[in-house]
């Protein structure tokens, strides 16, 4: 059976707690990323989005030098890199996520999203499971 492992993304680009908002969301426009894990000392301590900077940050009227950790998520949901791309692609749906972090030991080993799921024939099923499951709640006016 296939594991996250087997189609997780593995070199992550991070920012830490030291970081702000300004330097996070530049970040993503370099990378052309939604989504950015925080870490400290290499340990994944929260994930912050461009829909955290928005919501959190610019509609609460936060300045760029905000921090990091005042505004991203810290209730994460994550998965081992040996957990099974099915278990991963139902947690995604069940949680309304569309990315998990892949942790070992406590520390950020990769990310696996829906596009991983996506370009693989084997879990393409999977990927659209979980993008219907996601889409349909988004649709009802529950976001994440």
């Amino acid at each position: 059976m296939e594991t996250v492992r087997d189609i997780m993304t593995s070199n992550v680009e991070t920012c830490s707690l030291l970081d702000n908002m300004y330097e996070v969301a530049l970040k993503m426009k370099e990378l052309n990323v939604g989504a950015i894990p925080i870490v400290d000392q290499g340990r994944l301590v929260g994930m912050i989005t461009d829909r955290d900077i928005v919501i959190r940050g610019t509609a609460e009227k936060h300045p760029g030098s905000t921090k990091v950790e005042d505004i991203m998520s810290k209730e994460l949901v994550t998965v081992s890199p040996d957990t099974t791309t099915e278990e991963a692609s139902r947690m995604m749906a069940d949680n309304q996520v569309r990315r998990l972090p892949v942790v070992e030991n406590g520390k950020l080993v990769g990310i696996v999203s829906l596009g991983d799921f996506a370009v693989r024939d084997m879990t393409d099923n999977q990927a659209k499971r979980a993008l219907s499951d996601i889409s349909e709640s988004n649709y009802n006016g529950v976001q994440h």
